[in-house]
């Protein structure tokens, strides 16, 4: 699976976004938001990305982003792993 992930990037499919410090009041909020099912750091910055791109497809095998929102787009697009 990395090795595959790997290509995904030298393919130019798969981004990696960073994250800029004005941005981390946003990861606590969302934390906080999701206080009642926790969202880590990793799927926080997950969702701050989708609302800062407007990409909301994600591949994932955590089944908490079929419960998280996007700020004023909605929910993921959750792309199911076998």
């Amino acid at each position: 699976m990395q090795k595959q992930l790997g290509q995904l990037l030298l393919d130019k499919l798969l981004v990696i976004y960073e994250i800029q410090e004005q941005y981390y009041s946003r990861l606590l909020e969302l934390m906080e938001q999701y206080q009642d099912r926790p969202m880590d750091l990793a799927d926080a910055s997950l969702v701050l990305v989708a609302e800062r791109t407007n990409f909301r497809r994600i591949l994932t095998l955590d089944s908490d982003f079929l419960f998280y929102r996007i700020e004023n787009q909605g929910t993921f697009d959750v792309i199911q792993v076998q």
